[in-house]
């Protein structure tokens, strides 16, 4: 499987120091990288960082997670089909919610394929001291990327006292007390850390969640062994908890002849027929999703 790590954080915050570096890392040690970038303009001024022989996608002017992922999935799809890699690094805009980009990653049609790591969130640490100067929507946006995350890097650290250095990583383990939280100045970061990420537990019929045991953000794919009726799938998923917060993939319904497209978000549900057989299997993204009942299983 080909290891994945969303890079998160806000413009500016250092995801494209970290980038490289990362980049530079992997290469020493031998293994293969390709970056997935996205970008809010039409000009891919970021993309100039990534060396030519590294596999790269680009997504323009748009948010990753607001083109309903259909970008993102073509560009693993083309990636997994035309290139030789081990790990898939994906840079995010400032604008992007974790959940939802995680959920534009992770498709049902090659889930068995990625290994995701987690979600790495760089912190501007003097933008978070002064995060109230911010619009509410920015600050909540910047909260959840901090809330999300899987690790946290603390950056800009030298440009604070120690005491406001302190005050930082306080504030941060209060938001988010899951993540491991570096201290680091110019995005910087041992690959170790990133490594060390997850413990992935061995494949099953229904998997575990690919984050990892210990992080609180994660993925299941549940593959399907016989066909329900909307009914009774409706039933099961009005039952999950708030902590569910996607699922998509492909549904055998009683009657029909191809598993049914399935998605839900929010507490909203949509079917949508399917005209080839694809596999019966979804992914559900949400917070301790190894933990839940899974139909035809309870």
């Amino acid at each position: 499987m080909k290891e994945v790590y969303l890079f998160s954080g806000f413009l500016g915050s250092g995801k494209t120091s970290m980038l490289v570096d990362v980049l530079r890392q992997l290469k020493e040690e031998g293994l293969k990288p390709a970056v997935i970038m996205n970008e809010l303009g039409e000009i891919p001024f970021d993309s100039q960082a990534v060396d030519e022989d590294i596999p790269l996608k680009e997504i323009l002017d748009g948010c990753i997670c607001c083109t309903r992922g259909e970008k993102t999935e073509a560009q693993i799809q083309s990636l997994l089909y035309e290139a030789d890699f081990d790990v898939l690094i994906i840079e995010t805009t400032g604008a992007a919610h974790p959940v939802e980009a995680l959920d534009a990653v992770y498709s049902p049609l090659f889930a068995d394929e990625l290994n995701i790591k987690g979600i790495v969130t760089v912190a501007d640490s003097r933008r978070w001291m002064e995060r109230n100067q911010l619009s509410p929507q920015a600050r909540s946006l910047f909260l959840e990327q901090i809330r999300h995350a899987h690790l946290i890097l603390a950056n800009k650290c030298d440009l604070l006292t120690e005491a406001e250095q302190a005050k930082v990583v306080f504030e941060l383990q209060g938001v988010n007390p899951n993540a491991f939280i570096l201290q680091t100045s110019h995005g910087r970061v041992p690959l170790k850390l990133l490594k060390g990420l997850q413990a992935t537990k061995a494949q099953q019929a229904i998997e575990p969640a690919q984050i990892g045991k210990h992080l609180h953000l994660s993925s299941r794919v549940i593959e399907f062994k016989r066909s329900f009726s909307q009914e009774e799938f409706e039933a099961w998923v009005r039952e999950l908890p708030a902590t569910v917060y996607r699922m998509k993939g492909y549904v055998p319904i009683e009657g029909m002849q191809h598993p049914m497209l399935f998605q839900y978000a929010y507490g909203l549900v949509q079917w949508l027929p399917e005209y080839i057989k694809m596999p019966p299997k979804i992914v559900m993204i949400g917070e301790n999703v190894d933990s839940i009942p899974v139909i035809g299983e309870m």
